[in-house]
């Protein structure tokens, strides 16, 4: 059965009151026109409860999200910018930054820009700003349950360099309130590629303000820098806005549950709302907190990732930089929701382990 308007239907009883399913949920391909998000590709996705949209020419970003009307995500001035205004050069990613729900970072490169072997790197790599090809969008009924689903495939590549294939299926079922993203990394060259994969989650007002709080599982919490430690002791306490704000990054070593998946919930008791992540932590074994307290850049990061966020030379010299073989695969999946209401948020607390 599929729940929408807190009532049960089955695929026949709903489709009897509808001309097209396209009344409540579906996705649409639409094209942005103005300014430097002009030329963009999205995907206009509606659950019946979630609506989203996916920036296919942005590496298939997530970018505005809404949960029944409420606005989930903080967005950047800069909008959803066309790729062809990416500058690569040291911090000149954050130029074309939209922020939006999920913004990836790799495939060769996260973090810090910088120098790696001789390569000049730019800030979170390149995976945002590449343009997404095959893209097709489809709604499949399983029985009384239907799933939209939106795939396509992001290639990052240069000669004498890497040739490392993205497939991404971006999911939602109707009337649920979950997106799933999943990702299959190819390496199609002919020489061993490091891969580092980063899920950049913006989460804004009105879910983010002051009294929410960052529920996790964690063993251990570290500060990136001097500036995080300064506030390690509210890591997962949020303030309301503060001028000349600086950021705060921490890293949460998370427990995994008995499938293999960790989970962070971001939660306004005020609103009775959530947003939560999960991720399978053997794919992705870091957990990064972007804290941002700043005036008109108010937002709370969660950051799933196979990597820390000071980029690749620094990841070399851990020892800890990942690497895909020639014509090796590999998986991930984040999910991304929303729980609503005291009870739902407990039962997700709990199941969870969260605190």
């Amino acid at each position: 059965m599929t729940t929408l308007f807190g009532r049960n239907f089955s695929r026949q009883e709903l489709l009897l009151r509808v001309g097209s399913l396209t009344q409540l949920a579906g996705v649409r391909m639409m094209e942005l026109r103005d300014g430097a998000e002009n030329n963009v590709r999205i995907a206009d996705v509606r659950s019946g409860v979630l609506r989203f949209q996916v920036t296919l020419d942005r590496g298939m970003d997530i970018s505005l999200a809404e949960y029944k009307g409420i606005p989930l995500t903080w967005r950047s001035p800069n909008g959803d910018v066309h790729p062809a205004f990416y500058d690569r050069s040291g911090s000149g990613w954050s130029r074309s930054f939209s922020g939006g729900l999920m913004t990836g970072c790799g495939l060769t490169q996260v973090g810090a820009a910088g120098v790696d072997e001789g390569e000049e790197l730019g800030l979170h790599g390149r995976l945002s700003h590449l343009p997404a090809s095959a893209v097709s969008a489809a709604s499949v009924w399983n029985n009384d349950k239907c799933v939209f689903r939106i795939e396509g495939n992001v290639r990052e590549a240069a000669p004498f360099k890497e040739n490392l294939l993205l497939h991404r299926a971006i999911e939602t079922q109707l009337g649920g309130s979950t997106i799933s993203v999943r990702d299959e990394v190819t390496n199609e060259g002919s020489s061993r590629t490091p891969l580092m994969l980063l899920y950049h989650i913006n989460i804004g007002f009105p879910v983010l303000d002051e009294g929410t709080e960052l529920l996790l599982n964690a063993d251990e919490t570290k500060p990136r820098d001097n500036e995080a430690l300064k506030g390690i002791k509210e890591a997962q306490r949020f303030s309301p806005p503060i001028q000349n704000y600086k950021e705060q990054v921490f890293y949460h070593e998370l427990r995994e549950d008995g499938d293999g998946f960790a989970s962070a919930l971001l939660v306004n008791k005020e609103l009775n709302l959530g947003v939560f992540v999960q991720f399978r932590k053997k794919e992705l074994p870091r957990f990064i907190e972007w804290k941002m307290m700043g005036e008109g850049m108010y937002v709370a990061g969660m950051e799933p990732a196979n990597c820390f966020v000071e980029g690749r030379a620094k990841e070399r010299m851990r020892g800890t930089l990942q690497f895909l073989e020639p014509n090796e695969r590999r998986g991930f999946l984040v999910r991304i929701g929303v729980v609503e209401g005291r009870e739902q948020i407990a039962d997700f607390v709990q199941e969870n382990h969260l605190r």
